[in-house]
Order: structure tokens, then sequence, then C-alpha cells
């Protein structure tokens, strides 16, 4: 469907009115979830962590995380966007700040895991708020926008992160837990201004005209029929569904594994905690341009399934290079194609649900797609670092991190054949 001129206005308002809040609100998520990498260089030693520990806390987080997934979705679509979004940010912005008083590997993991619940639902919730507002045509490219957050959270995030461990000794508290203080305070100033900024549907938005308010209605309306109401049991059942889980599974592994431990990968003799912290940052500077633009192209092909295949094969190869590479360069290199690779899988991916699901049906099946895909967050990291208390060196993890990769493109090629079989219609029932 070709979009009017004032189709496209309105769709431009929604976007200056809705995602700067959101990204903001991304990046504080993910780097309240991920700065944990940069504090490891510091507080790994003080607490006694070794690196199957510190690759379990890490991963636990996911534990909590997608046990809550789904009933977090649940309630918010029942309660509303606005008032969950804002109790989902508050509360993990406390306990994101609560890991700075943890004294050992088991209150590690408790905070960690406290962290995941009261984040659960917060991904998959903005989805669903983004697919009720925007049509098709521009979906991959505004959810895009909003992952936007995962590399700004390294790019900008990272370097602040490494700057904060330099505040060790100030008031008796050590760097590493000045950091978690400092990045929660966001999220929690964040989470009081969304009610302000969004609404739950285009009768409560008082920023749009009448005309605009039906123009939104018209452009959603006028998409192919989406299931909205089924059991939870039709949606999670649906083969797209299942197929789906498993694709952001593969590519949520590397994601997270690479997050989580780049930071220790990229560590030398001759690097400073900090000139550490940068060059963490590099990849996710391209993967933050590379990401958006991809998405865009992957919109006017109309061809999501098919680039998240290629994405996630340049993730795998990425990694493969890295390995390989003959100089520290080189595997520098690899590891910017994979966060590349990654994270235009990320951004797409999420265009391939919202086309078929809608409403309450949407609301599970989102939430179900991703607690199945977060589990990657925490097999990642702890792969990783079982692996490398196991050989000794990081090689073996990133070897697993692009098998799983190669299987991600897998089950997403199954979905073209899942797609153009006139036995699957789409609908959840099916």
């Amino acid at each position: 469907m070709i979009l009017t001129n004032a189709e496209r206005t309105v769709v431009h308002k929604l976007a200056w009115r809705f995602l700067p809040l959101l990204i903001i609100a991304y990046l504080i998520n993910y780097l309240d979830r991920t700065s944990v990498s940069i504090a490891a260089l510091t507080m790994n030693h003080e607490l006694g962590l070794s690196a199957a520990q510190f690759g379990f806390g890490a991963g636990v987080f996911f534990a909590g995380y997608c046990l809550f997934e789904v009933p977090s979705n649940m309630a918010l679509y029942k309660y509303g966007t606005r008032i969950w979004l804002t109790r989902i940010m508050i509360t993990w912005g406390l306990a994101s700040a609560a890991t700075a008083f943890v004294t050992g590997p088991y209150t590690f993991y408790v905070i960690r895991f406290l962290l995941g619940v009261a984040e659960a639902g917060f991904f998959p919730g903005v989805i669903f708020f983004l697919s009720s507002w925007f049509p098709r045509e521009y979906r991959a490219r505004i959810l895009a926008w909003f992952i936007l957050g995962i590399p700004a959270s390294s790019v900008i995030g990272t370097p602040i992160a490494g700057m904060l461990l330099g505040m060790n000794g100030i008031w008796g508290l050590a760097g590493w837990k000045w950091m978690f203080i400092a990045v929660s305070v966001p999220a929690i100033l964040a989470g009081c201004m969304i009610p302000w900024l969004l609404a739950d549907t285009p009768e409560k938005a008082g920023f749009l005209t009448p005309d605009e308010r039906r123009t939104v209605r018209s452009m959603l309306e006028a998409e192919p029929k989406r299931t909205s109401h089924a059991s939870f049991a039709a949606v999670v059942g649906n083969v797209r569904t299942l197929l789906l889980a498993a694709t952001q599974f593969g590519f949520l592994v590397a994601s997270y594994g690479v997050g989580i431990w780049l930071p220790q990968i990229l560590k030398r003799k001759d690097l400073t905690n900090f000139k550490v912290s940068l060059l963490s940052a590099l990849p996710y500077f391209v993967a933050m341009i590379g990401q958006v633009v991809w998405a865009a192209y992957s919109d006017k092909r109309n061809s999501p399934i098919l680039n998240v295949v290629l994405s996630s094969l340049l993730g795998a190869g990425g990694l493969i290079l890295s390995i390989e590479g003959h100089s520290f360069g080189t595997k520098i290199f690899g590891i910017v194609l994979a966060v590349l690779g990654v994270n235009a899988a990320r951004a797409i991916f999420w265009a391939i649900p919202t086309q078929y699901l809608a409403g309450a049906a949407a609301a599970a099946g989102f939430a179900f797609i991703n607690t199945v895909g977060t589990l990657g967050g925490f097999v990642g990291p702890y792969m990783v670092g079982f692996l490398k208390d196991a050989t000794g060196s990081f090689s073996a993890g990133l070897i697993g991190m692009a098998v799983l990769l190669v299987l991600a493109a897998g089950t997403a090629s199954l979905l073209l054949l899942v797609k153009n079989n006139p036995a699957d219609t789409g609908d959840a029932h099916s």
C-alpha cells in the first residue's frame, strides 16, 4: 500500500512524538542490562568471581526476565502501555542500583534475577505499542530506530561507564558501584515521563487532531487482517511463532554473548580500562548506522525474512573472522561485522510477527517469542564464560555463537516456506 501525503505526515508526527523517549528508554534499559560487562573489569576481582560465575550471574538476569515476560505483557495489554511501562522502568532502575551492594556470587545472582523480573515485558511491550500505531510500510524502520538504543548504549554508555570506574574510592565506594548507581537514575526519571508523552490509543492522543486520529485508524484498518483474538495455546502453537522464537534465540545468544564479554575479549596488557571501553564502542557505532539503513532497505523491498537470514550469516562470518584474523585490526573488523549483522537482524526481525498478529494475540505472541528468544541472553554469556574456563580462551565461545547464528539463518529461511504455504493463512488458529 502506498501512503498518501497526509498519511506520511501523520506517521512522521507520531515518530517524532514517540521515538525519542522510547529510544532513550531502551538505551537506558540496555545500559542497565549490559553495564555489568564494564563493571566486570574490576568487580570480578573484588568479589572473587570466576569467569563461569560471572557468566552465570550475567545470564541469570534472563531467567527472571523470561519467567515474567508473558504475564507482564498481558498486564500491559490489560492496564495500558503508559501505566505498565512506567512501572517497569521505575522498578528496574531501583533493582539496577541495588547491584552496587552485592557482596559475592550469590547476592550477585539474586540481584541480577530480580533485575530481570523488573524489566520483564518492556521490550515486547514497546513492540506491541509501536505495531499498534504504525503501518507495516514503516514498521521495520520504526522498530530499527527504537532498537537503536542497543548499539547507542554501547557507543554512549560504555565510555561513560568506563569513566565512572575512575570514581573508585569516592565516599568509600568502588568505581563499579558508582557506575551501577549512576546508570540507574535515568531509568527512574524516564519512567516518570512516559505518562505525559505516550498515548494508549489514537482516541486518547490529545496531540493529534480529529482528522489525524481518523487517518491513523484508517491506515491500520487497511492492512491485511491480523489475528487479534486467540487462545495463548493457539498463538504459541502456530508454526511461524515457533520458528520466530527459535530464530531470535539463535541471534540473541550471539548478541548477548558478545555484548557481555566484549570488553574482556578486547582486554590486552597495553590497553587501559578506559581504552577498552572506547574500543568496545566502535562496533556498536557502525551498527547504529548500519541497522537503520538495512531496515529501510528491507522495508522498501518488503523482505524482512530474507534480510534476517543475510544479517545472521554476516554475524556468523564476522565471529569466525574475529578468531581467524592474523592481526588485532582484522579481529576487530570481524567483531564489527558480527555486531552489525546481529543488530541488523534484531532491528528487522520484529517486522515479521507484526505482520500477522495484533491485539491480545500480539501481546501474548510477542511476549512468547521474546521469552524463548531471550533465553539466548542466558545461554550466550554463560556459554562463553564456561568455555573460557574450560579452554583458556574465548575462541570456543565465539565458534559456538557463530554456529547458532547459522542455525538462526536456517530457521528464518523456513519462514519463507511457511509464508508461501496456502495451508497457513496466518491465523493463529491454524
